[in-house]
């Protein structure tokens, strides 16, 4: 299962593996632009890093959070053109793509949908048994396969549908 926290700059991928009610973190990390590069280049990045991690990790599913909430319209359609690169990266691959609100996604994992990143944090490292706390978007790429991974084993009629 991969789960992926989309942004321009710093976009988290996490890779965990489930056996029975058991998860495991596999790879998790960073795909990282450059400040100053252009936009084209790190929707390029971003595609071919995430296409690596696929072709590395072979996931069965991959599970992006929701768009949420922009008060700036600028930074709204540059997310908007990231989840582009990874949903297209994840099509290219046969790879499904579900999308979960961030509330579901603190609600899956700390029990509470207004739960804050340190909590998140915190119960993702619990959850993996992983040494140390991941970095912030790793850490959430981890949450948001671990959302997924929670959600597949409910009522079929209750399950998302990919996007």
């Amino acid at each position: 299962m991969l789960g992926i926290d989309t942004a321009l700059r710093s976009t988290g991928v996490g890779v965990v593996e489930a056996a029975g009610s058991r998860m495991t973190a596999v790879e998790y990390g960073c795909l990282r632009n450059a400040a100053d590069a252009p936009l084209s280049a790190c929707l390029l990045r971003l595609h071919e890093g995430l296409r690596e991690v696929i072709g590395r990790a072979r996931p069965d599913a991959a599970a992006v959070e929701g768009v949420f909430f922009c008060k700036n319209a600028r930074t709204a359609v540059l997310l908007g053109q990231a989840r582009g690169a990874v949903i297209a990266a994840c099509a290219a691959a046969a790879v499904p793509v579900f999308e979960y609100p961030p509330r579901r996604v603190k609600q899956a994992v700390v029990g509470y949908g207004a739960a804050d990143k340190e909590q998140v944090r915190r119960m993702v490292t619990a959850l993996l048994g992983l040494s140390e706390p991941p970095r912030d978007d790793a850490g959430d790429a981890l949450a948001i396969a671990i959302c997924h991974l929670n959600t597949r084993t409910q009522c079929a009629a209750l399950a998302p549908q990919p996007i």
